[in-house]
């Protein structure tokens, strides 16, 4: 298993509104700020461009409480009179994870930071990437998101074919995209059963992510052992999608 950490830093500022009225005697209205940057290896403020997109849950007496920024440095403006603790979501690129951190939005000073250690597991190749950019990452040279024109997915898949082909004609190879398009045909109580394949018999280079919220589940099938993709596609076969 493969863990890169990073250390993201938001910056807060904050200034009273002269020509607004105060809610309440000592609790003038105020415009904030807050912007989202990757730390570097030398502690420079980097575009946050590791994640795809940044969701702000702000205090529910907002209209519209949960802001979603899109680009980096992911910065949301507001006006209001209180403090309060805020969730974050840092949405990592690449299938690179959900990622929360707390933030404490005071008035105590006009302008502070505040460092955050984020973590990824298994990054996908351009992930890998994008982080080589803001310090060291195990094992990655900078060819392998791309190599030889190859993406690592389609790169698998090659080579794949190369193995098959060494093994004669009489093997089959598998094909992933119909594979994938079965799986999708299948009723709740395959998909379930399948699942639960997939967890039994998976290993540390498989990548898969389950979204109990939204009630998704995502699996790379070039990532799961031979013997699986098989027992996959006889699955499929069996349930008469092909």
């Amino acid at each position: 298993m493969t863990e890169i950490k990073r250390q993201i830093k938001l910056v807060t500022q904050q200034a009273i509104l002269p020509d607004l009225p105060p809610v309440q005697e000592g609790y003038p209205m105020r415009e904030w700020s807050i912007r989202l940057f990757l730390v570097g290896p030398n502690g420079e403020e980097l575009p946050a461009n590791i994640f795809d997109k940044v969701t702000y849950k702000l205090h529910p007496t907002f209209q519209n409480p949960n802001r979603v920024l899109k680009k980096p440095p992911f910065k949301i403006e507001e006006q209001g009179w209180g403090e309060f603790d805020m969730d974050i979501i840092l949405h990592g690129m690449d299938k690179g994870g959900e990622h929360l951190i707390r933030h404490d939005l005071h008035f105590q000073k006009s302008k502070y930071d505040a460092l955050h250690t984020v973590t990824f597991v298994n990054p996908r190749p351009n992930l890998l990437k994008a982080l080589a950019v803001s310090g060291p990452v195990p094992g990655f040279d900078g060819t392998q998101a791309e190599e030889n024109g190859i993406g690592k997915r389609d790169k698998r898949k090659h080579d794949g074919e190369e193995r098959v082909k060494k093994k004669g004609k009489s093997e089959k190879q598998l094909d992933m995209e119909k594979l994938a398009e079965g799986l999708q045909k299948l009723d709740e109580d395959s998909l379930l059963a399948v699942v639960q394949l997939i967890h039994d018999n998976k290993t540390e280079a498989t990548y898969v992510k389950n979204d109990v919220e939204q009630g998704e589940f995502h699996v790379d099938l070039y990532t799961l052992p031979e013997s699986l993709q098989k027992d996959l596609w006889r699955l499929v076969q069996e349930k008469g999608m092909y």
